[in-house]
């Protein structure tokens, strides 16, 4: 090419660049400015936790029904996998991996049931082996996150503190595992352990580790403003249980979706929103019911 045609050619794109730069701009300032969430939303697995144990449905069949009601991702429990608590062939693994792919949907995590809180050793270095052996269930799945809980205050005869103290020990090295091959524990607020955000916040800076975050269950805080303790507590979730009810007083009562999404606009929390509904009725109904609300109104 001549020189004065490449001069020439230069400065075309240059100009194009320079009106493509000033289009990007000005997009992204649009999209910045778009008013509600942006987070995704996903179903978690154990919403059809009876059909699940019963072999009425299965992991490929739950994707399936993601798909239908349009979600982004889906959070697959380890309890529904075959064989569980052993972990499943990686054929069965890559199987469902695929069968995610193609329909769109992301799987944003899984998980496990464990106690931390036992008195017995033996019994919690049990559960680490266990919660090892998911975590690379979770990397070979693709999902960033595997699910814990912190366990259950079985015995009168220790303090929480205490309990708390074994808990967090071997989370932390749970969370050191996680992070040599990518996945993140997502410590859920299950109601047992942790049942306030004062007890959630003096668990999470025993353990301050990047690797842990919490699950942020709106329906197992047991106060007068459970409202209260999810803003509180937000700052260190990076997942949820967006259940159907959450707890005043002890009464079981609807949630505040519009206080929630305030809550969560408020804050710097992008990851995904998971619903979970439980309880009595037909899952497949209360699951699109329950989806349809929270896009009415987080959406």
């Amino acid at each position: 090419m001549k020189l004065s045609r490449l001069i020439a050619f230069a400065s075309v794109l240059l100009i194009g660049l320079s009106s493509c730069s000033d289009s990007t701009n000005s997009s992204l300032s649009q999209v910045n400015k778009e008013p509600g969430l942006q987070n995704k939303i996903a179903i978690n697995a154990y919403s059809f936790n009876a059909l699940l144990r019963t072999d009425s449905m299965d992991l490929f069949n739950f994707l399936e029904y993601c798909d239908e009601l349009g979600v982004d991702g889906a959070d697959l429990t380890g309890y529904y996998f075959p064989g569980y608590p052993t972990p499943p062939s990686d054929e069965y693994i890559y199987s469902v991996k695929k069968w995610a792919f193609e329909l769109g949907i992301d799987i944003c995590g899984t998980g496990v049931r464990n106690d931390f809180c036992n008195p017995d050793p033996a019994m919690r270095q049990n559960d680490i082996a266990l919660t090892k052996e998911w975590i690379i269930v979770a990397e070979k799945l693709g999902a960033p996150a595997l699910r814990i809980l912190q366990g259950n205050k079985i015995s009168e005869e220790h303090t929480w503190e205490e309990m708390a103290g074994w808990a967090a020990e071997t989370i932390i090295e749970c969370a050191e595992f996680g992070k040599e091959h990518g996945v993140m524990l997502e410590l859920q607020n299950h109601n047992n352990f942790l049942k306030t955000a004062e007890e959630v916040r003096n668990f999470m800076e025993m353990i301050d580790h990047e690797w842990i975050g919490l699950m942020l269950d709106i329906g197992s805080y047991r106060t007068e403003d459970p409202y209260s303790d999810i803003e509180e507590t937000i700052k260190y979730a990076i997942s949820w249980q967006l259940k159907e009810n959450v707890f005043i007083n002890g009464t079981e009562t609807p949630v505040d979706l519009q206080k929630i999404k305030e809550i969560i606009l408020a804050s710097d929390y992008k990851g995904y929103l998971p619903i979970e509904t439980l309880g009595k009725g037909d899952p497949y109904v209360k699951v699109k019911k329950y989806y349809a609300e929270v896009m009415s109104i987080l959406k």
